[in-house]
């Protein structure tokens, strides 16, 4: 059942065999029209003046102009919800990341080989990341002032805080899916170097968690890695799952170790945060600190639940910051998470938290 009036969605794609199976696979939809294509930025420039979409899908690599200029001049002079829809998304992670960093708000591998016949494969997941797009909030560039990322930038690591914490005896357990890759970021810049031990569960394929560890890695005081079987879980670092795997904690001792897990996806996600999330609150219980950022779904709802149950202080990333307020909410629903906090002082809200 649809209510209210479908979303307007303009696909640009230099592949017309993608542009046709694009149109068939989200008109199929009644909650969806597609009101034009274009074959390359330029021509899509002009239909967005005319046909005003309220959603673009965007291949990265097209003539004429680059998707990734395209795209930050968009969200510089007129923000527009967008997914990224190409087959760089999966060989080219650092291309997607620097995507979600100017400001697309989700992306979509195109299969490899066979692009009509696997595209049709994927038509729930770009129908569902489109509607969620039309629901998302996107800010303009010139207020976010968000870098170009390349794996050759070097960017410098800002100044630990004034905050300071010695005891090894807190964990922090962090969910993310849609728009959750920068406000991960935006939240590891805000910890200092001897912060406690962070995990964390982001939605990402599998070809991408290197690529997205190192990213965190060069914007945070922290160490920033992906987890390895059996390792201690540290002070100071920040562990992400390898790619298509879930991450647990389990205890040892008097320490914490990372468990990282092959199992069947759970709530339709590997990694998923739920996983992570209730190893958390049976290994750690009190001494653990759950936060759910931005994203799409209510993957980590129940797991923030445990935690907050196992008595850990819970949060979640509010409404008027997220870019979808779907598991932050779905969470706060459910009544996981004892209050909301905006994205910027998430950070210090962690340190207070871990200090009380």
């Amino acid at each position: 059942m649809t209510f209210g009036p479908p979303c307007k969605v303009l696909i640009v794609d230099d592949s017309a065999v993608v542009r046709q199976m694009l149109s068939e696979i989200l008109a199929s939809d009644p909650g969806i029209e597609v009101v034009g294509t274009a074959a390359d930025p330029l021509l899509a420039r002009e239909k967005i003046k005319r046909l005003h979409p309220d959603v673009i899908t965007l291949d990265v690599e097209m003539p004429r102009m680059d998707g990734l200029a395209f795209l930050e001049n968009l969200m510089r002079l007129h923000p527009v919800p967008v997914v990224m829809i190409s087959s760089l998304t999966e060989r080219g992670a650092d291309t997607t990341l620097q995507a979600l960093a100017l400001g697309a708000v989700d992306f979509v591998s195109k299969p490899k080989l066979d692009v009509a016949r696997g595209l049709q494969g994927y038509a729930d997941e770009i129908i569902a990341k489109v509607k969620m797009a039309a629901r998302s909030r996107v800010r303009s560039l010139a207020r976010t002032n968000v870098p170009r990322i390349t794996l050759e930038t070097t960017a410098a690591v800002p100044p630990p805080r004034s905050i300071q914490f010695r005891t090894t005896d807190r964990l922090i357990a962090i969910g993310a899916s849609a728009g959750g890759t920068e406000a991960l970021r935006v939240v590891l810049e805000g910890l200092p170097a001897d912060a406690p031990a962070v995990v964390m569960t982001q939605h990402l394929p599998a070809t991408f968690s290197t690529a997205f560890a190192e990213r965190l890695d060069r914007h945070s005081a922290m160490s920033v890695r992906e987890a390895s079987d059996g390792e201690a879980v540290l002070p100071g670092h920040a562990y992400l799952p390898p790619g298509g795997r879930h991450l647990r904690v389990i205890r040892d001792g008097a320490r914490w170790r990372c468990r990282i897990d092959d199992g069947p996806p759970i709530n339709r996600h590997k990694p998923a945060v739920d996983v992570l999330f209730r190893s958390v609150a049976e290994s750690a219980g009190a001494n653990a600190i759950g936060a759910i950022l931005t994203g799409m779904g209510d993957d980590g709802a129940r797991g923030l639940l445990d935690l907050r149950n196992a008595g850990a202080p819970t949060l979640v990333q509010d409404e008027a910051t997220s870019v979808v307020w779907g598991m932050p909410g779905a969470a706060y629903k459910l009544g996981a998470a004892e209050e909301m906090v905006p994205l910027d002082r998430i950070a210090e809200r962690l340190m207070s938290l871990a200090r009380g």
